[in-house]
């Protein structure tokens, strides 16, 4: 019966692992420029810059409310918005339930320990937990947008506690 058992147990964690390596990220050029006589005809497959248009991300130019702080940090592996930051989500609600022309980014964001698709939807976690809080206090829902950065923006570089507890956060951006 116990070999029965054990071979059981063996089998459900078997099924349960997986062989993706998720810190193994292949690298992929998107610089737009291919190897020379490349292709079919001898054509590189480059893009041609002349065509491509630059990309606009709302909120990099847009006004920030300065008197407010604008940041809410999160313990590690977790997304459950602290008590101590409800001051900082009633003044941004205030804020915008004033303003309704306004729209905010609410940009989640983690420390780099974890792989690249976890930490992407942690950060999504963080940031949708921000706007329902913010929702309860009022901001309408075409006020916002929640969208996680995972790892890849950090707020401070560093392989410390210090540097981790500045990168786990959700930014409000005002656009």
């Amino acid at each position: 019966m116990r070999l029965v058992a054990g071979l059981s147990l063996v089998a459900v964690l078997a099924a349960c692992g997986s062989n993706v390596k998720l810190d193994d990220v292949p690298v992929v050029d998107r610089t737009g420029t291919g190897v020379a006589g490349a292709g079919a005809g001898g054509q590189s497959g480059a893009v041609d810059p002349r065509g491509v248009s630059g990309v606009s991300v709302g909120g990099s130019d847009a006004a920030q409310p300065n008197a407010m702080s604008r940041i809410v940090y999160f313990d590690f592996d977790s997304f459950e918005v602290k008590g101590e930051y409800a001051s900082v989500l009633e003044a941004n609600a205030r804020y915008l339930n004033a303003n309704r022309t306004r729209r905010v980014n609410l940009e989640g964001h983690t420390d780099e320990r974890g792989g690249r698709e976890y930490n992407l939807a942690l950060g999504q976690k963080r940031s949708e937990a921000v706007r329902r809080a913010l929702a309860l206090l009022g901001v309408t829902e075409a006020q916002m947008e929640a969208v996680s950065f995972g790892e890849e923006k950090p707020a401070q570089t560093g392989f410390d506690e210090s540097a981790f507890s500045k990168n786990r956060r959700v930014e409000l951006t005002y656009r």
